[in-house]
Formats: C-alpha cells, structure tokens, sequence
C-alpha cells in the first residue's frame, strides 16, 4: 500500500510598517484576536511578534492545498491591512535589525528564551514546513533516509532570504546560517528502523536537552504530532504559485520512492557529509548555479538536474493530480526565485540612483506586492 501522501502547509509571514517598510516590533494585540476570530487555530503567533504563522487543515491534494492556501494569505493580508500593516513572505527581511524585536509573552516561547538566549532572539527569519501523510512508522523512517537527498533541490528552488540586516549576504538563503546556530538541526542522521530512531529521542529527552522530539529542528522529521513526515528546509515562497510548487515537488518525490520500494528498490543512500554539500550550494548559489549529482560524482547545472528529476516523478505527480504545480519549477529557473528577483531589484534601484537605503525599500515594496500577486481575493 502507497502511503496516503495528504498534505498540510505552515507559512511564516512578517508585518511591515507600509510608511518606513520595516518590520511592525509590536503590532496591536487586536490584530492576532481579528486572525483568531476569523481564522481560528489555523493562524498561531510566533516567537518574534513581528511574525505570524499560519498552517492549513490536512488536504487531500494540492488542489485542497491551493484553496486553504490562498484563503489564509488572503485573510492574513486583508487582516494585516485593517491594523495599517502590510504581510510579506520573505524568509528574511531585507534591513531590519533582529535586536529591535521582541518576543510573544507566551510560557513556550519565554522557556525558549531562557533556554537558547541570544540564538532563538535571532530568529528573525520565516520559513515553509510542509507535511505528507505517511502513515506506516517504519516506511515513515525509510522515506526521511531517501528523501534527504533532495532536500537540497528543494531549498534551491524556494530561496527568498539574501539579504540580512541592511546587507547583501551573496547567499541565495542566509535564513539556514541564522537557523544553524540552534541546536538539533540541518539533514538528519540515517536511522535503520523506528525503534532506532525512537531510542535516540528517548536518550536525549532522559538527559534533559529536550522535552519531546518536536525540539528537533532537522530539515525534516518525523511530525511529533502527525503520522507525517515534515519538510522543513525550504524558505517561505514570496509568491503562492512557488509554494505549491514546491509541496507538490516534495509529496511527488516521496510518492516516487514509495512506488519503488513496492519494487523493492530504493534511492541509493550516501554519507551526510555530501548531502550538506549540497546544501551549502542550495544555500550560497540557490537555482542559478550546479549542485553535485552524487550518483554521477561531478557538479551539473541546477536546471538539468530539475529536468531529470521532474521525468522521475512525472508518473507521481500525474496520480497525485499536482503535474501542473510540479512542472511550475521551470517557471521558476526561469524567472528566479524571490531571493533572485530581490537582488535585481536592489541592483536596478542602485543603477537607477538610488542609495542602499532607498534600493532596500524598493525591496520590500516588491516583495509585499508579490506577496498578495497571486490571491485574487487578497485586492
């Protein structure tokens, strides 16, 4: 039995002041009750108060995916407006400075203070999880081995995070390098079983480091809530249409795998150590460079490697019914992702006569307009 690959997607968003274009450090405690009202559990604040998370309900497919999806952003931006704010999705903020933040007064996010210190306060970054239902635990730890291999692929294809307070970084993703200073994270290790991987936790909890395994922040993982495996790697995608493409992406490669597995096959598994550096070159170079092809031994451009895996999982995203989201990606080689079109912003403004600072708004401007692009009812 195929596993039954549901979906469900949590975006991370930042508020903005629309006269000075930076993040809002204390908006109007009305605003989370409007989310609420409106939107019930379905929006969640976030450490910083800046931010605000919103996850849609388990979906059936990516058409389920894609009404949630835009029904959230379209509250979240119509909510943020009334309160004279505006919503971008953007994994980092092109100038603002993580130390003017402050943190929700919340117990779970004043024990994180407490507990990380400096490393959780600047977390001024916004990512994408997304979740695939896979029901079997032990089919669930099989996947997380053979998927970690593409997480990379995936991360280059959602990069929306190159600047990082007021500078360019010449990363395409600065949010990972801010998000590794924390404990637990990056590709996970390979487990040989559910028991294996269950131990693990069980060790580290009766140390103390943890409370359960939802404080492991791997790029992926076993939901400690859901019987599904996250994908958590990815920046938050500016535009809706990326980040459908790329759930779509992640739900059709693990169909692929679990299909060849019934052939009692599997992806070849290789030393972590190799997989990170693929996810360095995600991280400095996102879409627009090579990424090592492992099995082949050599770097290959970004875009054939993308071609070559949208032929293996043609076949996945046909029965899943995502063939359209998943085939967005050339889309995306094509005309870059948020972190690209942020730079050309930035280098046109400055070409145009613009100073650093004027070039950075420009920034922002564009990426709250795209932010709403695609949601017909956000206007």
């Amino acid at each position: 039995m195929l596993p039954a690959l549901t979906l469900g997607v949590e975006e991370e968003y930042l508020l903005i002041d629309p006269d000075t274009r930076d993040l809002v450090p204390e908006p109007s405690p009305d605003f989370m009750k409007d989310c609420k009202d409106r939107l019930g559990e379905r929006v969640t604040p976030e450490f910083l108060k800046c931010q605000v998370e919103i996850g849609t309900p388990v979906c059936a497919d990516i058409k389920e995916a894609r009404h949630h999806l835009t029904a959230l952003r379209s509250a979240i931006i119509n909510t943020a407006e009334k309160h004279g704010m505006k919503l971008m999705a953007a994994s980092t903020h092109p100038f603002a400075q993580w130390g003017r933040q402050k943190h929700t007064a919340a117990p779970r996010y004043d024990l994180l203070d407490a507990d990380m210190g400096g490393a959780i306060r600047r977390m001024l970054i916004c990512g994408m999880h997304v979740h695939a239902g896979v029901e079997d635990k032990e089919l669930r730890i099989d996947l997380l081995n053979q998927t970690r291999y593409f997480l990379p692929h995936l991360l280059a294809l959602s990069t929306s995070s190159p600047f990082w307070g007021g500078h360019d970084m010449q990363m395409r993703c600065s949010r990972l390098g801010i998000f590794d200073s924390m404990p637990r994270t990056g590709i996970p290790d390979r487990y040989e079983s559910w028991s294996e991987y269950e131990r693990m936790i069980e060790r580290l909890v009766h140390a103390g480091v943890m409370e359960d395994s939802s404080k492991l922040w791997w790029d992926m993982r076993p939901s400690a809530r859901f019987p599904t495996l996250e994908m958590r790697i990815t920046d938050v995608c500016t535009r809706l249409e990326d980040a459908l493409c790329i759930a779509a992406f992640y739900q059709s490669i693990l169909r692929m795998l679990a299909r060849i597995k019934q052939k009692n096959m599997r992806w070849r598994i290789y030393p972590r150590i190799m997989l990170e550096e693929n996810r360095w070159r995600a991280q400095r170079y996102g879409c627009t460079k090579s990424m090592i092809d492992l099995g082949r031994g050599e770097c290959l451009p970004f875009g054939s490697l993308i071609e070559e895996m949208l032929e293996i999982i043609e076949e996945g995203a046909v029965a899943l019914g995502c063939l359209k989201e998943v085939q967005h990606a050339r889309t995306i080689l094509k005309r870059g992702t948020s972190a690209c079109r942020q730079v050309e912003m930035f280098a046109k403004s400055r070409a145009d006569g613009a100073d650093d600072a004027e070039a950075l708004i420009k920034v922002v401007d564009m990426l709250v307009e795209e932010t709403a692009a695609d949601l017909p009812d956000a206007a």
